[in-house]
């Protein structure tokens, strides 16, 4: 996947400071991942920050964007069949 991207405390310093005058809170969205920088100073701003990872986590689990390549069967033994013969 080559050199990973870092979202950086200034990207989301900038994003604080235009939600600043709308209730301070806000939601930062990015594919790349935190910095650990960022991480800790959304904290203190009340910003929720949604990585790559997780973005694509959401999107599996609320079938968002996404498609279902293959599924799988998993049976079990059914024991009231047995039972019968008992």
């Amino acid at each position: 996947m080559g050199q990973s991207k870092h979202c950086r405390a200034p990207g989301a310093a900038k994003f604080c400071w235009a939600i600043a005058g709308k209730g301070g809170k806000g939601l930062f969205v990015t594919t790349a991942k935190f910095s650990k920088q960022a991480i800790e100073y959304a904290k203190h701003q009340h910003i929720i920050l949604i990585d790559g990872v997780k973005l694509a986590k959401l999107m599996i689990e609320h079938n968002f964007g996404v498609r279902v390549k293959k599924t799988f069967e998993i049976k079990a033994v059914d024991s009231d069949l047995f039972n019968d013969y008992m």
